[in-house]
């Protein structure tokens, strides 16, 4: 029997309801990815069927989608700061809060060449991104997981970007020596046994860029203390975190001897960036 578009979104939209907070959205966006096609053609030409090398491809996912893999690692793609950007399961997911980031960190970018480290760069966004919208600078991206270099390269490429480097490094390990005028992290910082690493998408991220010893501080710890070496006289070091720790980043920032120590607060009004100011 002919399967219309209509009624196989109805009917998968069903069987994710009691998994997914947007189950139609979620069906919509595998079966466009499935054919290839974006949302409004699925609106548009709903009453068209689909072959069944189709319909099996897209039943696939949406038993992947039912096992709570994310939306992302199913199409390999996500959204940030109006570009698409390829994912895998080797990195993090991209998320709306770490714009804030991208905000921050284009206020202190000077209308002049400047150099720029990532450190953590994952998939790359923060790089990329502001490599994109600042062709005038360079930005250094490394990141210790060969895998998230790769997806990072990949984007960079993607986005016809000839100026970010990027450097397999633990931190500032096997960066070469050079100074920067603006430092930028999304570090891991959620303690070993906090709940929100058995919820949702998290569950299936690489724990390697979500976890930190030391109550998911130790990685901040580091990256405070050893910026001071590499960064340029009154130069930026923006850092994100979870939003219960901010009292405790500030002090970590203040004992470093950082100037100007700001909280910013994201989308929800959670405290989630902390800058400072070489002093």
């Amino acid at each position: 029997m002919p399967t219309t578009i209509k009624t196989l979104l109805a009917h998968a939209a069903d069987t994710l309801s009691k998994h997914s907070d947007s189950p139609l959205l979620d069906a919509e966006v595998l079966l466009g990815f499935v054919l290839g096609k974006p949302r409004t053609y699925l609106r548009a030409w709903c009453d068209n069927t689909l072959t069944d090398q189709q319909k099996a491809a897209f039943t696939a996912l949406v038993q992947q989608r039912l096992q709570g893999v994310p939306i992302a690692y199913l199409t390999g793609t996500r959204e940030f700061w109006s570009r698409d950007f390829y994912v895998t399961p080797d990195v993090l997911i991209p998320r709306p809060d770490t714009e804030l980031l991208i905000e921050l960190s284009l206020e202190r970018i000077a209308k002049r060449p400047c150099r720029v480290l990532d450190l953590g760069t994952g998939s790359g966004i923060i790089a990329v991104t502001l490599a994109a919208e600042c062709p005038y600078i360079e930005v250094v991206a490394v990141d210790k997981s060969l895998a998230a270099l790769q997806v990072a390269q990949h984007n960079a490429e993607q986005h016809q970007l000839g100026n970010v480097q990027f450097y397999q490094s633990d931190w500032f390990s096997n960066i070469p020596q050079q100074t920067f005028d603006l430092i930028v992290s999304n570090p891991p910082y959620i303690a070993q046994h906090d709940a929100h690493l058995q919820q949702g998408d998290v569950r299936f991220e690489p724990k390697t860029a979500l976890i930190a010893e030391q109550d998911g501080l130790s990685d901040i710890r580091n990256i405070v203390a050893t910026a001071k070496n590499y960064l340029v006289p009154a130069g930026h070091l923006l850092i994100e975190h979870g939003y219960d720790q901010q009292d405790a980043v500030q002090t970590i920032f203040h004992a470093a001897q950082y100037a100007k120590v700001h909280i910013y607060t994201d989308l929800s009004n959670q405290p989630r960036v902390t800058y400072g100011q070489q002093s």
